[in-house]
């Protein structure tokens, strides 16, 4: 480990018998160049065990029920999870800064403003997802133990999201080393879970799928750009992905990080987005379990719930371990490992409310399903920024947020990526459809076709592009 002095928001490092760091040191402060280690091939086990998930098959079968044939469906699942290729831009810059993506959006946002964004996107977002599938990870794991003749009570199901909870903060609290080590056999696990109900659910497709009142016209529109934005929602939200890079020594060539961060993710993706499509052709994938259990032999029920519940703990550990660094980045003074606990806590609570007290969840949902209207924005802010730059941070200038800093800006706010981001994300309100909550005028006018996933992210790449790249050409030129 290196002499220099921990910050504020660092752990203290906790040794094992060997001498060999077991929970993380690092919260937001910058990595040093002698503590870099690591190969970029390791990062597509980390972004390929989230994406082997009980939630891609939802996704799938979501967009056959919306009306799409098979070939529609599964045209779409393709170009929706061309979105990955974003998180693998937004990865090389972990490397540049040694820091994470929410400490890297301070020069697109300032040190005052950043903070307002990070709330809302990186930590208060995560949290609800949190509670999302920890919640879907809860009901899974009832219905494993209902099939072992064992009916809950509530202490029962109290301890079984805690127990589920626990072993995703774990993860989280031990932080990079143990993601990026245990991911890749879990990768595998779940892969040869899921290829055996690939095996069966093969079986019972329907290739030549129609739905029985075809789309046509402005309602098929409406239904793909619709299924793209759905689809694409699960890469947008991932605009953290340099927390996972930056560990990696800085000449560890970018492409090399993009590429396999995007292909971690896009192929699992991809595949098991398409399954879930496939199994709708003949399932009613309006609740995929009791669907695809009818499908299933009795000995791989067990096992495949199983293997649900490990992708959403998975899924969960990265979110919590960045909303741990969201949290420390908006000005809470805690060490990387309480940040976790606390975000992890304030998840369990909100669970345990929604799945023994008031189902609020579908309210979490649906404020989700809004949240595009900021993460195309912003994601395509931090593209642009990456871009414009030549991806050249410096975490050190990156963590002062002193008045004299490089990124106070006016007030300690970069009004110029505050813009982008309300341009976009108006442009894109007035785009978005979502059937039964929400319709912009844009989207009401062409007849419910939702186009705020280009609008939003073309706007504010457009406005931030333009109004960023004076100012960096000059201070250029000065130096």
């Amino acid at each position: 480990m290196s002499s220099t002095p921990l910050s504020p928001a660092a752990d203290v490092p906790v040794r094992g018998p060997g001498g060999g760091v077991r929970i993380e040191a690092h919260g937001i402060d910058v990595i040093g160049d002698e503590e870099r280690h690591g190969r970029a091939r390791q990062l597509f086990g980390v972004w390929a065990a989230p994406n082997v998930s009980y939630l891609s098959l939802v996704v799938g079968g979501a967009l056959v029920l919306m009306g799409l044939n098979l070939w529609q469906a599964l045209a779409v699942i393709v170009a929706g999870n061309l979105c990955w290729v974003l998180v693998g831009v937004v990865a090389v810059s972990g490397p540049a800064a040694g820091a994470p993506s929410a400490v890297i959006m301070r020069a697109m946002f300032g040190a005052r403003g950043n903070r307002v964004v990070i709330g809302i996107n990186g930590w208060f977002v995560s949290v609800c997802y949190v509670a999302l599938s920890w919640a879907a990870a809860s009901v899974t794991a009832f219905s494993l133990f209902a099939r072992c003749g064992i009916e809950l009570d509530v202490v029962g199901k109290v301890l079984v999201i805690v127990g589920i909870a626990a072993v995703t903060l774990v993860i989280s609290v031990y932080g990079h080393g143990v993601i990026v080590k245990l991911y890749l056999p879990l990768t595998l696990v779940l892969a040869v879970v899921f290829v055996v109900l690939a095996g069966y659910v093969f079986g019972h497709t329907d290739w030549a799928y129609r739905p029985p009142e075809p789309l046509r016209g402005a309602g098929l529109w409406a239904a793909l750009t619709g299924g793209l934005a759905l689809v694409a929602s699960a890469a947008l939200s991932y605009n953290n992905s340099a927390d996972f890079a930056r560990y990696l020594p800085r000449s560890t060539r970018p492409a090399a990080i993009a590429g396999w961060t995007t292909l971690g993710a896009f192929v699992p993706s991809v595949l098991f987005t398409m399954l879930g499509a496939l199994a709708a052709t003949t399932l009613d994938m309006r609740d995929p379990q009791t669907a695809l259990a009818g499908v299933l032999p009795g000995w791989f029920t067990p096992v495949f719930l199983v293997a649900v519940i490990l992708g959403a703990i998975a899924n969960n550990a990265m979110t919590v371990y960045s909303s741990g660094l969201a949290l420390q980045v908006m000005g809470v003074r805690l060490r990387r490992s309480r940040s976790v606990l606390l975000d992890g806590t304030l998840g369990v609570l909100l669970t345990l409310y929604a799945l023994l007290v008031s189902n609020f969840l579908d309210a979490v949902s649906h404020l989700l399903q809004l949240m595009v209207v900021l993460l195309g924005p912003m994601m395509a802010i931090y593209v642009a920024d990456i871009v414009l730059r030549r991806n050249r941070y410096d975490g050190h200038a990156l963590s002062d947020q002193t008045k004299s800093g490089p990124f106070w800006y006016a007030g300690g706010v970069n009004w110029t990526g505050i813009a982008a981001l309300v341009a976009g994300a108006l442009v894109a309100a007035s785009c978005l459809a979502v059937p039964g909550l929400y319709t912009g005028f844009l989207a009401d006018a062409i007849g419910g076709i939702d186009l705020s996933l280009p609008a939003g992210i073309v706007v504010a790449a457009v406005v931030y592009s333009a109004a960023t790249r004076p100012r960096l050409a000059a201070a250029r030129r000065a130096h």
